[in-house]
């Protein structure tokens, strides 16, 4: 037979199960609580990643655009090199890719390239070495212009009439203006050494075309 529970043992044993209970409910609580800032946590995680994938992927994206325009810049400032060298840009071939380890940015880099273009690009004067090769441009330009100029004499003494009148004075202009005549071969010579005439070649030609133009009208007296 059943011995009989006595009432301070029951007592216990409800004060025991009072306990567990609260135990197992402050247990309870705690797993929620960590389980809710594990949850916290994962998804704070997840949008951190998702911030940084999407920052990513706008970086890729501006990275992408700075390669198009450096590429397009490089190919275009290529294309003013080949066009300045001429026929002897073929031995170049196709624009050179980035050089491995290079570092800086791309676009200093392109604005220094751009530079040195545009500095090449503008004539200089031409250089002291030429001045033979401008004198004798005054030298044959009034040499041309006397010669037609005596050719115009010879018509007016040949026709007589107004012409006998009008073309001396008209030849007489135009050996005056022979100096000038050799500007014409000094231009295309500055021209094919992509340099300017400048003063001090205009000089030299105008010199060389004036003594030869007095010379020429004393020997003709």
């Amino acid at each position: 037979m059943n011995q009989p529970v006595s009432s301070e043992t029951y007592a216990a044993q409800v004060r025991r199960l009072a306990e567990l209970t609260a135990r197992v409910q402050g247990q309870r609580a705690e797993a929620h609580a960590w389980y809710e800032q594990q949850c916290a946590a994962a998804e704070r995680a997840v949008a951190e990643a998702t911030e940084r994938v999407a920052r990513a992927e706008r970086d890729l994206v501006d990275a992408r655009e700075a390669q198009e325009r450096v590429d397009a810049e490089a190919a275009h400032l290529w294309q003013q090199l080949r066009d300045r060298l001429g026929p002897g840009a073929r031995r170049l071939g196709a624009p050179p890719g980035p050089a491995p380890g290079a570092t800086g940015d791309p676009a200093l880099l392109l604005d220094g390239v751009r530079e040195l273009l545009d500095r090449t690009r503008r004539p200089g004067d031409l250089p002291g070495s030429v001045n033979p090769l401008l004198a004798l441009c005054g030298v044959l330009g009034a040499a041309l212009a006397y010669g037609l100029g005596v050719a115009a004499r010879a018509v007016g003494e040949r026709n007589g009439g107004d012409l006998a009148v009008g073309m001396p004075v008209l030849a007489l202009v135009v050996t005056l203006l022979g100096p000038l005549v050799g500007l014409v071969p000094a231009k295309r010579l500055a021209d094919r050494r992509h340099a300017v005439l400048g003063p001090r070649p205009m000089t030299v030609v105008l010199a060389a075309g004036l003594v030869t133009t007095v010379l020429l009208l004393v020997a003709g007296r």
